[in-house]
């Protein structure tokens, strides 16, 4: 695989190179009928938004986002305001500028995993101290707080967890979220909450983790609940506002601002929330119930229901490579491999899309199965 490093006399100090997920869907995804691999809900358009576009000014943005949008997000943040938040390009963005604003060469972090892989890509790439707290699947993919204790050091600066979880679609509770924190103030590491999914909690969800303690850090995005992932737009929430000023000072050297016109459709749809998330909600709930009762019916995957978000992670008793490869390739059906994650056994199905989609698509993955296994 083709590596990029960051070199100063001799010694590589940054070593990035591509995600198997993002070359996955950079190979695939436009190639399809059948879209069940997507871990959003179904993109919008500007129409369903109603954004008028003619008399945006093409200007340079704030640095920490338009004070209007960071105030809209700021309402979901109790006791916060707009000065505790910075508009960043993506949840991605703000996961770097968090981790790069915190973590020094020698510091260590956590991360679950399996994750979006940039959660630990990053770390990776930089070459920074981290161990992994894994989710599993005997475990029906909940955090395991006792071994996420075991795991911290004297030097842990940051434990980054991500609720409800990408790709099992697992979450945490009031109380585990509560005993985290309580675990950073009491060990002096601050924790990053990935709550990009946090609007599609099957039940209540607990407060956004920034509303609850200066040790923590809410990231979010517009790209998944809201179905917005062309705008680009993501956010950093705290009540540390020297984190705020660390993640603009890290997205000076890198995308300065925001684009004009995303921040205004961000605000557009935020200014609408409650309409939009109560058409999306249905939508999931409805094909959730669909995608239960096909899977009861496939002998050859185990899985473990989530209890949030738009993804889930069957375990398959053969090769996902293989199967994925023939969905694309001749059932013209996408959905993603489990090596993008690191765990070949299983693969990842959205159900976030159009209804009709999911029906015809989950047929193409059973047909798929039994050719494999004939």
């Amino acid at each position: 695989m083709e590596k990029h490093n960051l070199m100063l006399m001799g010694e590589i100090l940054v070593n990035f190179k591509r995600m198997p997920l993002e070359e996955w869907f950079d190979k695939y995804q436009y190639e399809i009928d059948y879209d069940i691999g997507e871990s959003g809900v179904k993109f919008l358009d500007l129409e369903s938004i109603g954004v008028d576009l003619d008399k945006i000014p093409l200007r340079y943005g704030y640095h920490k986002g338009n004070p209007r949008l960071r105030e809209l997000i700021a309402q979901d943040y109790s006791g916060l305001s707009g000065e505790n938040i910075a508009v960043t390009t993506g949840a991605a963005e703000a996961n770097f500028a968090v981790i790069v604003s915190i973590i020094d060469s020698d510091d260590h972090m956590i991360v679950e995993h399996p994750n979006y892989p940039s959660n630990y890509e990053v770390p990776s790439s930089l070459r920074l101290n981290f161990d992994y707290i894994s989710l599993r699947f005997e475990e029906k993919f909940r955090l395991n707080l006792d071994r996420l204790e075991s795991l911290l050091k004297d030097n842990t600066k940051l434990v980054s967890i991500t609720s409800p979880n990408n790709p099992t679609g697992s979450t945490l509770s009031e109380k585990e979220l509560l005993e985290l924190i309580d675990l950073a103030e009491s060990n002096n590491f601050y924790l990053l909450l990935d709550e990009t999914y946090r609007e599609l909690d099957f039940g209540k969800p607990p407060p956004p983790a920034a509303s609850l303690s200066s040790k923590a850090i809410s990231i979010s995005t517009m790209s998944k609940a809201y179905g917005l992932p062309g705008i680009r737009i993501g956010w950093v929430a705290t009540a540390d506002k020297s984190i705020i000023d660390a993640v603009c000072a890290v997205r000076e050297q890198l995308t300065i601002c925001n684009s004009s016109i995303s921040e205004v459709i961000a605000e557009a749809a935020l200014e609408k929330k409650e309409e939009l998330l109560k058409e999306t909600r249905g939508r999931v709930k409805s094909n959730f119930t669909i995608l239960k009762e096909w899977l009861s019916k496939q002998r050859d995957l185990d899985w473990v229901p989530p209890s949030g978000g738009v993804v889930c992670f069957p375990r398959y008793k053969s090769s996902t490579e293989k199967l994925c490869r023939i969905l694309v390739e001749k059932y013209k059906t996408f959905v993603i491999p489990g090596y993008c994650f690191g765990l070949d056994e299983f693969f990842r199905i959205g159900f976030g899309g159009r209804r009709e989609e999911l029906i015809e698509g989950l047929k193409c993955v059973e047909s798929a199965m039994k050719e494999i296994m004939e």
